[in-house]
């Protein structure tokens, strides 16, 4: 399969967030591709530094930073630092997430506040660090990644869903209020993406025909059809898309 170059990501310095496992991690290959300047970051130092080394014949080695982002001043702190080496942010991708499951009646106040920090509350304050370079800059790109979750209501992810959904929302007022300044924001919207993470929490193969026989394209969604997307609304190629949902789902509509 041919996959698009895109010239306009070229030496632009792009973040992604949760970049070194995953869905984050084929973020993190497709946009080195494009020879941009990528910084990721994540808690998993092993499979990071892995990713950083595999990669490391770039046109730009990419460079791994741990973070944990549910630690607001510390993820100022790298988004500065990042600034002062690669320059503006051109290219924000939150992407970092986690979809455990959980049931209503054992959830309490604390289990709540931890996962909307680590599913919702970054995603904002990534993007108010990273519009801070943007908006002098007179351009940048905020991608926000939803889930199709919330859109199918699936079970046992009530406060999962609840983020998502905001993410959207989130989407749409960070697009409308930095639009004056040339940034656009867009979110992307993964449907089961067959990842290790997901193979691992429910794949069997009754679930694979389910799946399937769900979707209106019979082929499994891999983390590289995400990143492609992520790609073109990045680049100069979608100069034009800004606060809209963009699925990469393979028309999935029903559970």
């Amino acid at each position: 399969m041919s996959y698009a170059i895109y010239p306009s990501l070229k030496d632009r310095t792009v973040v992604i967030t949760g970049g070194g496992t995953g869905l984050g991690a084929a973020m993190v290959q497709a946009f080195s591709g494009q020879g941009a300047r990528v910084h990721f970051l994540d808690v998993a130092e092993a499979d990071s530094i892995a990713l950083q080394e595999s990669l490391r014949h770039a046109p730009h080695r990419p460079e791994f930073q741990r973070c944990d982002l549910r630690d607001v001043e510390a993820t100022a702190a790298v988004f500065s630092s990042i600034t002062d080496r690669s320059g503006p942010i051109d290219v924000l991708v939150n992407n970092a997430a986690n979809d455990d499951r959980h049931q209503v009646g054992k959830v309490d106040a604390a289990y709540w506040d931890e996962r909307i920090a680590v599913n919702l509350r970054h995603h904002f304050f990534c993007a108010q660090n990273a519009a801070r370079s943007m908006r002098e800059n007179g351009r940048g790109v905020i991608l926000n990644l939803g889930s199709i979750s919330w859109h199918l209501a699936l079970p046992d992810l009530s406060i999962y869903m609840t983020a998502k959904a905001g993410i959207e929302g989130l989407t749409r007022g960070l697009a409308r209020d930095l639009g004056p300044y040339g940034v656009r924001v867009n979110c992307i919207v993964p449907g089961a993406v067959r990842t290790p993470r997901q193979m691992k929490l429910w794949q069997t193969e009754e679930s694979e025909a389910k799946l399937l026989e769900a979707q209106c394209l019979r082929e499994r969604i891999e983390p590289e059809h995400v990143a492609r997307m992520a790609l073109f609304l990045a680049s100069d190629d979608g100069a034009r898309c800004s606060g809209r949902e963009y699925f990469v789902d393979a028309g999935w509509y029903g559970a």
